[in-house]
Formats: C-alpha cells, structure tokens, sequence
C-alpha cells in the first residue's frame, strides 16, 4: 500500500537513513532559483507561436496576463495538433514546434540554464553532499546548480573532508559506471545532459529512449540505494521505465520510493503505476506532501547534524517564513463590509466510500467517462487498479462492469493528506451543491463550478415555481438576466460560481467565486498524424474568434460591478447553496446498498473565511 505522509515524518526517516537514500531531481527542484520550469517553457513556447501567425510581436504578450493566457490556452487546447493542457506530451510538443532545429533548442535550454542561482534547498542538498550525508543524485536538469553548489559547500571544509562530487552525462557514462564499480561517491548523472553537452534530449522521440549505459547506472543504483524524487512530474517515458524496470528487481529501492508532491496536487496516471508496483512488490512506497524544494530542504536541515561552517552557510540564507499565525479580529463589524468574504463553513466532510478493484489502471477521468457512459449517477476517483466511488453499488457495478469492477468493501477517506481523496469529495461537494437546485454541475481540469439553470417544461409546477423563487434574490443581486447569449456570437451563457475546498483556522470551507460562464465550441481538428500536426499552427488566430469575444465581453460584463454589487451578489449565492440556516448536503439519492457523499453545512450565520478583496 501507498503511504501519504508529510514532509516532517520523511524528514525524521531522511534522518535516519540519509547516505541511503539516492535522488532524483526534476525542474520543479529549480524553480525557486529562478531556472524556467517546464511550466514557464511551455507558456514561452505557446506564445511565440501564437505571435507567429498572428504578428503580434513577442514583447507585446504577457503570458501572466489572465486575459492572454485565456485566448492562447483557447486557441491551442486540445486543437491545431497540439495535445490538451497537462498532457504529458505537451512540452516536447510545444519545444519542437517552436523550434524545429536541434541547434536552436539547445541554445535555448543554455540562455535558460544560466538564469538561475542557487536556492535555499541547494545549499542545504548540497551540505548534505559535503557532508557526506548523500552519497548519489540524478536529475533530468540541465543547469549546473548542484555543481556550483557543492563547490562553494566544499570550499568551507578542510581539503581532506571536501567531497569533490563527479559528475556523469550523455557525453560522460564511463564516469559514473566508473563510480559505482569502485563506490567512489558522491555522484551525480545528469540522465538528459548538461546544458554544456552537444548531446541534450528534449523532444518526444529524444525522450522515447534513455542512453542505455545511464539507464544500467540507473537501475544498478535501486539496487543499492532508496529514492526521493523531488520536482519531477514523471513525464519521460525512459525514466519511468527504468523505474519500473528496477522496482522489478528482488531487493530494490532498499530504503524506500519517497515521491514529493504538492499538498493537492495529484500525480499522473504514469506515477501512481509505478508507485502501486512498488508497493505490490514489497517496497516501501510514499508520497510525501511539501510546498517545495526549499520547504523539504528546511525539515530536512532541522533532522541532520552538520559542520558549524556548512550550519552557518545555509542560515545565512534561511527564508523568513511567508505566512505566520495572526489572531482573526473578533470585534463586530460595521453593517456593510469592506470586503464580503465568499466562504461558507463545513461542519463535516465524508470519510469513507465504497472500494473497487478494476483490471487495469484507470485515471480518474476515464473513470468519469465509465460513469457517464452507463448514465449512472455516481462519483469515483481512481487510484491506479483501484477506485473509490460514492453512489448506489448496483449503478457503480454497471458504471465498471467494462473494466472487470469488483466492489471489494470500503476505503477511508482522508481529505487533509490525499489529494486524491480531497478531489474526490471535491466531486461529490460540487454535485451536491447543484442536486434539488437550478443549478448545473461542471467538472474540469481547471475547476470545478455550478452554473444556474432556469426551470424548463419537463418540471413539475411546484418545483418550477420553487426554482423561480431561489433564482429571484440572485437576479435581483445581479441587476441583470442571469442566462442568455453572448452579443456577436451567439454562445450561450450563464452566471456560475467556481467552487472550492479550502482549509482555513483549521478549519473546511466552501469557497466559491462568481464569474459568468460561456458555452463555448470545442475544436477538435486533430490530424490523423498529430507528430507532424504538432509541427506547424494551421490556422490564424484573430479578434473573430469566438473565445476573445466572450473574453472581452466579460471583462466589460464585470468592469462596473463595485463593492455592493459583489456584496449583493455574494450573499445571494450563498443564500442558494445554502438556503436554511442550517443544511445537509448530499450528493446522492438512492434506496439500498451504497455510500453517499454527505456534508454538514452551518449556513450563512456562521461567519467566513478571509477572501480576495475586490473594487
């Protein structure tokens, strides 16, 4: 069984095991020291591509603009050849696209890999190399951090304790398989080269396949040693089969697989694989929850005994803490408020769903789609061959029938340190938000929401009339029509709340924000060869497109609603979610056999947690 732990607990078992323990670094482990995560590079990419064909120049586009980044992810979602957002071959598309010749990529990985200098959690990793605390590292980074970082480590000792840490990449194997023959640590490899090496990989098909020398190094060192894997996302297919390749292996990962996660994130389908082999095998298997680098690096630091000059080089450059304990005022507040805090309390979240095993792995959209396709009314999360779902047995029996579901009991359900858990009460909060309401449930990638959803004929009377009566404060609120079409284009539209579970004062929240929804065309002009489709924009993105159009429209739809506007709006939304001072809400209703997703909300006279503050 996977383990879900926090950064603190691995950080008292690193305490224990450190020379143990090898590691395996991914951009994210770079990103506070200001190298370009994948995520940056991807955001680059897309819009020079997008200023390519619509002759806008470069400068002129900012990608941390909300309203750019809208129209560009618009344009290229899932359309034009290009894979959707988050899909594990988004940046090797994206990277070859944008530049199609190999000198220009690695020219653009050199500019990138120099722009950064060394973090909080370099310099504590690399006293922990000096120190001999870390014996071998891998990372798929091609900036030299860790290198420079260990040098400056190894300057504050005398010469017969530095670690002299080698390096090995593409264009150097036989120094790390020279290592390993003769335990000559520290190591690190640099599985994708270094920015420096004429040899980088980059592009899918560079990807597809790891030198096979590093990929024994790789593998011989599971065998030898346990992995902590910090800002990797597990999108090189090589690297994860080499992985799986050495959780294979009798006796590997001796000390353990510690995956690093962010606390509500969740891991791709590729990972939870390899961690649920892992486990199947033996393994000790965790995912440990941290903000990032520089958080891990700080519990880690407070577990280990270091020289006092390597001590006073890391608290020298110690982070202030970002966010610190204030006490919440408790004096009554005027009779209107500054700033309407959009946040109801949860009182009670479930703890448990029903358990089933499936033949293969399945993602939770997938699993989604299951339950769609059988017209079920269910909710479930996937965790690789096994899910948790709420609803009736009977409907999830039909919902998984096609991928050999069994229902195998029960699963404890823990929000605060799953996020697969927390995503899937998520689900179900959202389902429940919109049952016996006009409103419409509306779950994605990038939020979950419930849109209104005026009274139509197939009502009965009593229940239309009802529904009018909800929707009346809100228009009311509103000044305005709450559904309709989009001027110009015709896309129906909709006012809508995103929603969200956040823990705040320890204690849950909904917390929900209105914006107004579009109903807008998808694309899917996929070309039957999409490797030479991601090579080239086929089509001009211009001010017609329907998605800047409603972009636009909405900006101008909310530009004159100030503070009582919000205020109103605010308070008749949660009039609507919660509409008695005190509510259940369930997402389900059956009779029989099942576990139902409940919550116990306290309604609206119950106070809020601190929100954005707005005109």
């Amino acid at each position: 069984m996977v383990e879900h732990v926090s950064s603190d607990v691995f950080a008292r078992s690193f305490g224990q095991r450190t020379h143990r323990l090898a590691w395996l670094l991914g951009a994210g482990a770079s990103a506070s020291a200001g190298v370009p995560t994948a995520k940056d590079m991807i955001a680059d990419f897309r819009a020079r591509l997008f200023c390519a064909r619509t002759k806008i120049r470069r400068s002129e586009v900012d990608v941390s603009d909300p309203i750019w980044e809208e129209r560009i992810t618009a344009f290229f979602d899932d359309a034009h050849g290009f894979p959707p957002a988050g899909d594990p071959g988004e940046y090797s598309a994206y990277f070859e696209a944008a530049f199609p010749l190999a000198p220009d990529r690695h020219s653009y990985i050199e500019s990138a890999a120099k722009k950064g200098s060394p973090s909080f959690g370099h310099r504590v990793l690399a006293s922990f190399i000096s120190e001999g605390l870390i014996h071998c590292l891998f990372t798929t980074n091609f900036d030299p951090l860790i290198e420079r970082t260990t040098g400056v480590t190894d300057d504050l000792l005398p010469p017969d304790r530095q670690a002299h840490l080698a390096v090995s990449a593409l264009d150097a194997v036989e120094r790390g398989e020279q290592c390993f023959r003769d335990a000559a640590w520290p190591l690190l490899v640099k599985l994708h080269g270094d920015y420096r090496s004429e040899r980088l990989k980059n592009t899918a098909q560079e990807l597809q396949t790891q030198d096979e020398r590093l990929r024994r190094v790789l593998v011989n060192a599971m065998a030898r040693f346990g992995l902590v894997v910090v800002g990797y996302s597990g999108r090189d297919e090589s690297i994860m089969c080499t992985l799986d390749e050495a959780a294979d292996c009798p006796g590997a990962f001796p000390s353990g697989l510690w995956w690093v996660a962010r606390p509500g994130s969740s891991l791709l389908p590729r990972v939870a694989s390899l961690l649920d082999r892992a486990a199947a095998s033996g393994i000790e298997a965790h995912v440990v929850y941290s903000e990032n680098f520089d958080e891990l690096a700080g519990d880690l630091e407070r577990e280990v005994e270091l020289s006092d000059s390597l001590s006073q080089h890391i608290r020298a450059v110690r982070p202030q803490p970002i966010v610190e304990p204030v006490a919440l005022p408790e004096r009554r507040a005027a009779p209107f408020p500054a700033v309407r805090c959009s946040a109801l309390e949860l009182l009670s979240l479930p703890h448990e769903a029903r358990e089933v095993t499936v033949d293969k792995p399945l993602t939770t959209i997938e699993a989604r789609q299951l339950i769609k396709d059988a017209e079920v009314w269910a909710t479930a999360a996937s965790y690789g061959r096994r899910l948790a779902a709420f609803g009736p047995d009977d409907a999830i029996r039909r919902a998984f029938a096609p991928v050999g579901g069994q229902l195998t009991g029960t699963m404890h359900l823990d929000p605060a340190g799953s996020p697969t858990d927390l995503g899937l009460v998520y689900d179900a909060l959202v389902k429940a938000i919109a049952r016996y309401r006009p409103l419409r449930p509306i779950l994605s990638r990038g939020g979950h929401a419930v849109v209104v959803r005026l009274p139509d004929e197939n009502l009965r009377r009593d229940i239309a009339q009802e529904h009018h009566k909800l929707l009346s404060e809100l228009k009311k609120a509103y000044g305005a029509s709450l559904t309709g079409s989009v001027p110009r284009i015709g896309c129906f539209f909709a006012e809508a709340v995103r929603v969200r579970i956040e823990v705040w004062d320890d204690r849950w929240w909904l917390v929900y924000e209105p914006y107004t929804w579009v109903d807008l065309p998808r694309e899917d002009d996929r070309e039957p060869q999409p490797d030479e489709a991601r090579r080239r924009v086929r089509s001009m993105a211009d001010e017609s497109d329907p998605r800047f159009i409603a972009a636009d429209w909405r900006r101008e739809r909310w530009a004159q609603r100030y503070n009582k506007t919000w205020h109103n709006v605010i308070a008749a939304w949660a009039k609507l979610i919660v509409p008695r001072e005190e509510t259940d809400l369930s997402a389900h209703y059956f009779e029989g056999s099942g576990i139902n997703a409940e919550f116990d909300c306290p309604g609206r006279q119950h106070g809020a947690a601190p929100s954005q503050s707005r005109r």
